[in-house]
């Protein structure tokens, strides 16, 4: 296995399993999952009821490559993206936003808020995107200007670094687990009780 693990390994099989015809064996190889996690996630067991994350609009995949790998079985999936690494050095040094990126921005909110908008806050998304909270709300409410006609990756735009926006998704998973635990445990309640 190498180094070159893909951003979110799990929601990344998540949209392997549900989106392509690849082995398990293929997906665990490039998730660097274990097959039986693999497995598990194609069972739809309840550990692995999270949002996919789609591996080709990150830039980690290309189409090209899946359906090399769908029709040859012994085939390994080959990490296209790399590129955010270089960016994500500078990003760190720098808070300075080139204008060009900052125009860039809107788009990367409402990539976020798509691909994320039911478990990231706005004030999460406003600090990936070096945004204000204000603009991302106007983004959520669909109150912009212009209407985004095009998401970009924040992590392709250098606005944050894979391991932040990892971090950020899986506590937003966390949380949104929790909650639901904690309404389905008052429903539980409420039926329970005797009216």
């Amino acid at each position: 296995m190498s180094d070159n693990k893909p951003l979110m390994p799990l929601a990344t099989a998540v949209w392997l399993v549900d989106n392509t015809a690849l082995s398990f064996p293929q997906i665990s190889q490039f998730c660097q999952l274990h097959e039986l996690e693999v497995q598990s996630i194609a069972d739809g067991e309840d550990a692995y009821k999270m949002q996919g994350l789609n591996p080709i609009a990150s830039g980690q995949l290309t189409m090209d490559e899946i359906k090399r790998c769908e029709s040859d079985p012994r085939a390994e999936l080959q990490l296209q993206n790399k590129k955010s690494e270089s960016i994500q050095s500078s990003v760190k040094a720098k808070k300075y936003l080139p204008l060009s990126v900052r125009q860039e921005r809107p788009k990367a909110i409402g990539w976020l808020i798509r691909e994320y908008g039911k478990i990231l806050t706005d004030t999460q998304i406003a600090k990936l995107t070096s945004s204000t909270k204000p603009t991302v709300a106007n983004i959520r409410a669909g109150n912009q200007s212009q209407p985004i006609i095009e998401f970009r990756n924040p992590t392709d735009l250098g606005l944050c670094s894979y391991d932040d926006l990892e971090a950020v998704v899986e506590k937003g998973q966390r949380k949104a687990e929790k909650e639901q635990k904690a309404k389905d445990k008052a429903a539980k309640l409420s039926q329970t009780i005797p009216s």
